[in-house]
């Protein structure tokens, strides 16, 4: 019998039964589909060996007039402009102390103990004076606790390697690592960072240089006193290193019994948010330990919110605007050593905006635009609805004057402005509920809006993003594009998303471009994970779609960098499309890449066949391995409900002729994996040598 050629339609399909769908692929990870073939993605290298602190959820690289490359990376804790692979922190302040408003005092520390290994709990006879949490010392044991019952019992969470310990009174010196510190009205929460200048010597661990610098606050106690962790001076909690994000820690001995003396300044930079997001109030709700000990759950406010930095450039400067809190602004001529400061306290800044959901700067007429803010009329009152803009080329001027172009407008459908996208044409603004086009007008009404859509749904914030004039994003339960009038997107994979779907943590969800390949992506949470681990893929050219495991909180295309850049959960920066491994590890991992076919007829009827062998099509055109391999499983079963009764699997090389196969029966479906390193592979058209074989 003559070689059957197997052709397959491009794309993943899970809409129907895989039988249904033959001549199709039911299943992937890490491929593409180009020309209609499917072939491995290509892989991702750490942008940087330096790690930063928080979850990145914002990417934003722009080129200074001196020719200067910079990134801005928004995360939940920090704001830090990244150049050259080093990360500057440009966080705002909120709050610089005077002088004296701070002070010291180092926990306990001349308790005496025996120590033995018996079991999970750490006895001290006199706790008194110890914090409700921290880090302590046993001669060179350490231990870190999170909770005091009574005066006597710390909850143990970790021992000298690995083991538990028993503490009773006896001689063993007993020291604390936790500072306590003193400052009224002190706007805390736990996670702020804020940097002690001015401090003198508290006796003779907790030195001067300990003291004088940025700190963690470790939990808040009360509205004036918090407490954090004294580590050695010689590590950096702001600007991170390769080697981790844990300091390390300087006990208190007995002679630590100074205050930090009345020079002491207290640099708080502003409130961190959360990195998941927190549904509702009551009890149970809100962030741990974000508030006061033991204090009641209120109402959310942007640091109890999942943060989401939007930015822009006004010129070489920069916006940024954490969505429900303040917007700042970065001078470059201050340097990368300079922070961001807030848009009202700039010199000569009139009614500018303190709160907003998101800003950008409109490319055409080089508006500053503020949505989701504070009028003019009620500064630090925030409507959800208002948009407002400054006057042309003025990032300071927003008094709306006849003389200027400065204004405002309110949207009327929905409770909140969502997330506002701009095209080559237009600004497109998502609320809860309906979707408005935004337009340049010129003088006198500056913009104008134009209700497009109700009824619309939106995942969260990032997960709509432009492709030239059209706007794609994802829905509750589908995917949407907008090109002069919303449309479903027709999805193949539809179900397989939605139904393994995290919805609490919706917000997470982040579109991304691939113009290289023409794809959009969208990273989101399965329903078993908090943080994005998967993603689907549009293909705008084919108009096809597949998906894929990859944890990635925020990307950006290339264009003023070379190639795609993405953020991770584990703290790095990656550049993407670039070579065929995964980059995250030393030494770097397979991408370990797959499709599978949906189940094909071998003949008609009753008909068993015979398949007899294989003749592969298989390119590994820029593979770097010495000998690019990949498998290719061959499986046939009797019916469509039935198991796959016989398997073979071939290992294929560029060489690779032909395989000998011997499989008999009615269906079979084909695999095609790779599992090394430095092999890119592309599927054409696969033969196969079929034979009839007789009924049962």
């Amino acid at each position: 019998m003559p070689l059957q050629k197997l052709q397959f339609r491009p794309g993943i399909v899970r809409e129907t039964t895989s039988y249904s769908n033959e001549g199709g692929w039911h299943d992937g990870d890490r491929i593409r589909f180009r020309f209609g073939y499917p072939e491995s993605i290509r892989g991702w290298e750490k942008s940087s060996q330096k790690a930063f602190l928080g979850t990145c959820r914002a990417l934003w690289p722009w080129v200074t007039l001196a020719g200067d490359r910079y990134v801005g990376v928004g995360t939940h804790l920090k704001y830090y402009i990244s150049e050259g692979g080093a990360y500057y922190d440009i966080t705002p302040l909120r709050l610089t102390t005077a002088a004296g408003d701070v002070t010291f005092a180092a926990a306990a520390n001349t308790l005496a103990s025996d120590v033995s290994a018996v079991d999970e709990t750490i006895s001290l006879t006199d706790a008194s004076g110890f914090p409700e949490t921290g880090l302590i010392q046993i001669n060179s044991e350490q231990i870190r606790y999170s909770e005091v019952s009574g005066n006597d019992l710390f909850g143990l969470t970790r021992g000298v390697n690995g083991t538990t310990v028993t503490a009773h009174s006896s001689t063993d010196a007993v020291t604390c690592a936790t500072l306590s510190v003193s400052h009224s009205s002190h706007g805390a929460l736990s996670g702020d960072f804020v940097t002690y200048s001015g401090a003198v010597s508290l006796g003779d661990q907790i030195t001067a240089a300990v003291l004088n610098q940025e700190y963690e606050v470790l939990v808040v106690l009360d509205t004036n006193s918090y407490l954090i962790e004294a580590r050695t001076e010689a590590e950096l909690s702001d600007i991170t290193t390769t080697t981790g994000l844990s300091p390390t820690p300087v006990f208190a001995t007995s002679t630590d019994s100074g205050n930090g003396g009345a020079s002491v300044v207290g640099a708080y930079q502003i409130n961190t948010g959360l990195d998941t997001t927190i549904v509702g109030t009551g009890w149970g709700a809100g962030s741990w330990s974000r508030g006061g000990w033991g204090s009641a759950a209120t109402a959310l406010t942007s640091g109890d919110r999942l943060r989401i930095w939007s930015h822009d450039n006004f010129g070489e400067d920069l916006l940024i605007n954490a969505r429900d809190d303040g917007l700042y602004y970065w001078d470059r001529t201050g340097g990368l050593s300079a922070r961001a400061v807030a848009l009202s306290d700039l010199s000569g800044a009139s009614a500018a905006p303190t709160i907003a959901k998101k800003v950008i700067v409109s490319n055409q007429d080089r508006h500053v635009i503020a949505f989701g803010c504070d009028p003019e009329s009620s500064p630090g009152v925030q409507d959800p609805l208002l948009i407002r803009f400054s006057n042309q080329e003025s990032v300071r001027d927003w008094s709306a004057e006849v003389t200027n172009t400065a204004g405002e407008l309110r949207l009327g459908s929905g409770s909140e402005i969502l997330t506002a996208i701009e095209t080559r044409q237009q600004i497109l603004v998502f609320t809860d509920a309906s979707l408005y086009a935004m337009q340049y007008l010129g003088p006198p009404f500056t913009f104008g809006v134009n209700l497009i859509s109700e009824n619309i749904t939106l995942q969260g914030p990032l997960c709509a993003i432009a492709v030239d004039d059209a706007v794609y994003w994802m829905g509750d339960g589908r995917f949407y594009v907008y090109q002069g009038a919303v449309q479903p997107v027709p999805c193949s994979v539809r179900n397989y998303v939605f139904d393994d779907f995290n919805t609490l943590q919706s917000e997470k969800v982040t579109a991304a471009l691939n113009s290289e390949n023409n794809e959009v992506w969208w990273f989101y949470p399965s329903a078993d994970s908090q943080e994005n681990n998967r993603y689907v893929v549009y293909n705008i050219m084919e108009q096809v779609w597949y998906y894929g495991t990859l944890s990635r909180t925020a990307w950006v295309d290339r264009g003023i960098l070379s190639t795609a850049l993405a953020a991770s959960p584990d703290h790095y920066l990656y550049n993407h499309e670039v070579g065929f491994n995964d980059g995250s590890t030393e030494p770097v991992s397979p991408l370990n890449s797959y499709v599978v076919s949906s189940p094909m007829d071998l003949g008609d009827g009753e008909q068993f066949t015979l398949l007899r062998r294989l003749m592969p099509d298989v390119s590994f055109r820029n593979s770097t391995a010495e000998v690019p391999t990949v498998s290719i499983t061959t499986r046939v079963r009797n019916f469509p409900g039935g198991n796959f009764l016989r398997t073979v699997q071939s290992e294929i090389t560029d060489t690779t002729e032909q395989v000998n196969l011997r499989l008999r029966g009615r269906q079979f479906s084909i695999r095609i994996d790779c599992d090394e390193t430095d092999v890119s592979w592309r599927l054409g058209s696969l033969r196969y040598g079929m034979q009839p074989d007789g009924k049962r």
